[in-house]
């Protein structure tokens, strides 16, 4: 029998079940607006914690986006956060229409993840990659080759979740956290890595490919 899920993350459900509360009893009160207005940030709130299925491409050199969003950097850079030596950074940025459900881009094994608390600058400001608050998960894939996914807070996006663990067993695709309320994911790849998107590309979570082995 096939697995039936709510297509919605859990950690928005008592944000949802509040705002659908509150809009009933403004009905049953007789306070148009204000059950309209309720209902509607319902309605968003529904939107923004979608999690819907994807469909992940197959193959071993395959790199896929963690994030749904735009690309606002490719840059060779010195380091990563938890991995020595120069890497390839890539960084997508997620606005408050994207979904925010983040996935591993690549199959393997979590080696090591590690959050350092900081600040809270636009994700998209040039601080942001330095000072904000974050969350850093090393995948290792079958061959040895080691990924860093980084989870960025942001100016509104204050609550970083990881549902992964050490030691765990990733497909490519897989969940592994979310962050409210918009913000940035970036990934850090070995520097021969070939690049397959260019600064302002749309990608998709589990399904866009952003690199190759």
């Amino acid at each position: 029998m096939k697995d039936i899920r709510i297509p919605v993350a859990k950690e928005g459900v008592p944000f949802i079940g509040t705002l659908v509360f509150w809009a009933l009893i403004f009905a049953i009160l007789g306070l148009k607006w204000e059950a309209a207005l309720t209902g509607v940030l319902a309605c968003f709130t529904l939107y923004f914690f979608r999690d819907p299925e994807r469909v992940s491409p197959t193959g071993r050199d395959v790199v896929c986006s963690p994030a749904d969003g735009r690309v606002i950097r490719i840059e060779e850079v010195t380091s990563g956060p938890n991995v020595d030596g120069p890497v390839m950074q890539i960084s997508i940025f997620m606005n408050i229409f994207n979904c925010h459900v983040n996935r591993s881009p690549i199959g393997g094994k979590v080696r090591e993840i590690s959050y350092r608390k900081g600040s809270f600058w636009p994700a998209d400001h040039k601080k942001a990659f330095t000072k904000n608050e974050h969350n850093c998960l090393v995948i290792e894939d079958e061959c040895g080759r080691l990924l860093e996914v980084v989870q960025v807070a942001g100016l509104i996006a204050r609550r970083i979740v990881c549902w992964a663990e050490p030691g765990d067993q990733l497909r490519l695709g897989d969940r592994i956290g979310l962050i409210r309320f918009g913000s940035r994911v970036d990934v850090y790849l070995p520097k021969d890595a070939n690049i397959s998107v260019k600064v302002g590309q749309k990608v998709f979570a589990g399904e866009t490919i952003i690199a190759r082995w």
